[in-house]
């Protein structure tokens, strides 16, 4: 049996801490890929400065590029309405029921979980696999494994920010997303 990660985001835009997360996960717990789970725009995100679908999907096509386990799955912007975690993992394992999938989350979603819709169904479905984040903490009563990864303040806020006042993202995304940005003049003010 495959076993698969979801690294799910708004991916606004993608960026090293998401590769470096992704891969390390895939190391660490064994992995045979890592798919990369675009999620619709929350309503809670600030959208002024947003890149459409469109722009992320390419972004993150020119991301998981470079790595042979790393593979886009689109049916989270397929969907419409809200779209919980749950219902997509019931989607996902009947489409690929030789999958074994581990949803990875940072230390902010792992805070979270108990607030989860059917969480314990969905505990049931699939593993977690929780990452430190700067200012989270990584305990809960849930059964979760856990994934050292570097510690890193890249955020994709931080990087809209900087372009939107016309600073440098060298280093932060790779670089053919750096230009697909620039080409694009994305989250420009």
């Amino acid at each position: 049996m495959d076993k698969v990660g979801i690294l799910g985001g708004t991916f606004n835009p993608p960026h090293l801490g998401h590769l470096i997360i992704a891969n390390e996960v895939m190391c660490s717990q064994g992995l045979d890929e890592v798919w990369f789970m675009p999620n619709q725009e929350p309503p809670h995100k600030e959208k002024s400065n947003a890149a459409s679908n469109r722009d992320r999907i390419e972004m993150l096509k020119l991301a998981v590029d470079t790595h042979p386990g790393f593979k886009l799955e689109l049916i989270e912007l397929e969907r419409q309405g809200p779209s919980f975690t749950y219902d997509t993992i019931k989607i996902l394992k009947e489409n690929y029921p030789q999958k074994q999938f581990y949803f990875i989350i940072g230390a902010d979603m792992v805070e979270y979980l108990p607030k989860w819709h059917n969480i314990d169904k969905l505990l049931e479905m699939i593993t977690f696999v929780g990452v430190q984040r700067p200012s989270y903490n990584l305990e809960t009563s849930y059964s979760i494994l856990y994934s050292e990864v570097p510690e890193m303040g890249i955020s994709s806020s931080m990087i809209r920010s900087r372009l939107k006042k016309g600073g440098s993202i060298r280093y932060l995304v790779p670089d053919s997303i750096g230009n697909y940005i620039k080409e694009n003049h994305l989250y420009e003010s």
